[in-house]
């Protein structure tokens, strides 16, 4: 009787272990590494202050079945004032905010250099340019493709508390 109980205990015990297909996804920790501009001017000894990398997180939800869709936010008030929507089309949505004072001068580009601390070395959909005393930060889904061949599409995109906030997904 007791080799039946824990036989049956054993069974169970893998439902209860397993994750929940509702169960919620961690945050992805995107860092985008930053490449200040070149001047082309051979006389230029230094490169005004830029950041060397800026974070941003992504947070998969809860697979469904047939899609997928992932939520993000980029909180930079270290780096800028309030952003807005500056341009949206069909593939992008385009937010600008101003710089900070330390960073105004900054003249560089951003893109995805990691997820979770690993190298990225795909396309990133995640750009920044820094310049004239403006950030714009690029949400491009030109390029990038579901397991059905379709580009993917932005879901939502909005500006919570001066921080860009998007959606994006695809089929699977």
């Amino acid at each position: 009787m007791l080799k039946q109980l824990s036989m049956g205990a054993i069974a169970i015990i893998p439902i209860f272990l397993s994750p929940s297909p509702m169960a919620l996804a961690a945050p992805r920790t995107l860092t985008l590494g930053v490449y200040p501009l070149n001047s082309g001017d051979i006389n230029i000894t230094y490169f005004p202050l830029c950041p060397n990398e800026i974070t941003i997180t992504e947070t998969p939800r809860p697979y469904q079945e047939g899609s997928y869709t992932t939520d993000g936010m980029a909180s930079l008030g270290w780096l800028t004032k309030a952003f807005q929507i500056e341009k949206i089309d069909q593939f992008s949505v385009t937010w600008v905010a101003r710089l900070q004072p330390k960073y105004a001068n900054c003249r560089a580009s951003a893109k995805i250099r990691k997820i979770d601390g690993e190298n990225f070395p795909d396309h990133s959909y995640l750009r920044m340019r820094l310049i004239d005393k403006k950030a714009y930060l690029i949400l491009d889904m030109t390029g990038m493709h579901d397991a059905n061949d379709l580009t993917n599409v932005i879901l939502q995109k909005a500006v919570k508390s001066g921080n860009p906030t998007w959606s994006w997904g695809g089929t699977d």
